[in-house]
């Protein structure tokens, strides 16, 4: 039996909230994020994208790029509301639902008699029926298909890419839609001028293995189209975390700090959707020092929140002081026995 998998995402979704709530708002430029002039923007719509503005841009570029943005804060518990009317609609179509995030999330329907794609159209229609806010979709056999084709007619739209149609969709596609492909590998490609996924797929296995390790057998298979990775509804995880490294060195605290308002409003969207049923014994962060030595600071009893991940910044930075290329911040989950005594609760301090 083919596989039938759909790919939700939510059109920017944090500032369609603001517009929604905001109906003045509906036709600026909008982003979310701290308004201090030292922070960084988590998301904007697509007005402002216009602009060239976008996720994790320092507001005094936003600015600079488009003087009448308007910068609005975040409003996380807003935003868990209405993921949380989100998810109960996907599940009612299926329990096999793998949440990537507050406003994206694939759904296996390969069982269900009915077409995908009405399916899929069903799905949009709830949400915007329920939440007044729009989501787009892509449908397609297995998963990194269904990612890049929810984003082919993005906002508002769906895009079905049927298994006939995989061969010739996959010739001209930019290697950088590759699910694993990040910035490093795409400029290793590109110094090889391979742009396509066409032109990656005159390579053979083992050449690609040479140039990327265990991931260019991964890479063969999916540069033409294939990618057996299941639906995944529920993890054993003993932590959880994000990373970002950054394609030019952070050089001071400050920097670093910029950066970690944004990368904690990931892990706590992360940690909303995962929804474990265990205890958050630590909070820890990582540093990836400019030659490529690693700390980590991890502390018990500390609440997930901005001051606590700045107090340990801190510490992990004072014990190189060098330019910082990777930040990590994460939390370590209490094992079932120790969950049952006191451990740090897990809550969302503001």
């Amino acid at each position: 039996m083919e596989r039938q998998i759909i790919h939700v995402d939510m059109d920017c979704f944090y500032a369609a909230i603001e517009a929604r709530d905001n109906p003045s708002l509906r036709r600026e430029p909008i982003a979310v994020g701290s308004k201090s002039s030292r922070g960084v923007l988590t998301t904007c719509n697509y007005e402002a994208r216009k602009f060239g503005i976008h996720s994790a841009m320092p507001n005094f570029i936003a600015v600079r790029k488009c003087p009448h943005l308007v910068i609005l804060p975040v409003r996380f518990e807003v935003y868990r509301f209405e993921s949380k009317r989100i998810r109960s609609i996907l599940n009612q179509y299926t329990n096999l639902v793998e949440p990537l995030s507050l406003d994206e999330a694939y759904l296996d329907v390969s069982s269900d008699e009915r077409n995908a794609v009405s399916i899929a159209n069903d799905i949009r229609r709830q949400i915007r029926r329920v939440t007044g806010l729009s989501a787009s979709a892509g449908v397609a056999p297995n998963k990194m298909l269904a990612k890049i084709a929810s984003d082919w007619k993005k906002p508002n739209g769906l895009f079905h890419l049927a298994a006939d149609e995989i061969s010739e969709f996959m010739s001209s596609l930019p290697v950088s839609k590759i699910w694993g492909i990040g910035k490093k590998a795409e400029e290793k490609l590109l110094a090889k001028n391979i742009r396509t996924c066409g032109d990656l797929q005159s390579y053979s296995s083992l050449e690609l293995t040479h140039l990327f390790g265990k991931f260019g057998g991964e890479l063969y298979d999916l540069c033409r189209g294939i990618d057996h990775r299941p639906i995944v509804s529920h993890r054993i995880r003993k932590s959880i975390s994000v990373e970002r490294t950054f394609s030019a060195n952070l050089e001071s605290l400050e920097a670093c700090a910029e950066k970690v308002q944004s990368l904690l409003l990931e892990l706590e969207e992360d940690l909303f959707r995962i929804k474990v049923d265990r205890k958050i014994a630590k909070l820890f962060l990582k540093l990836k020092f400019s030659d490529f030595s690693k700390t980590t600071v991890e502390r018990v009893g500390l609440a997930i929140n901005e001051s606590s991940a700045q107090t340990l910044l801190r510490e992990a930075f004072g014990r190189k002081a060098l330019p910082v290329r990777l930040i990590g911040i994460g939390v370590r989950l209490a094992t079932h026995q120790a969950s049952q005594s006191k451990q740090l609760e897990f809550e969302f301090q503001n």
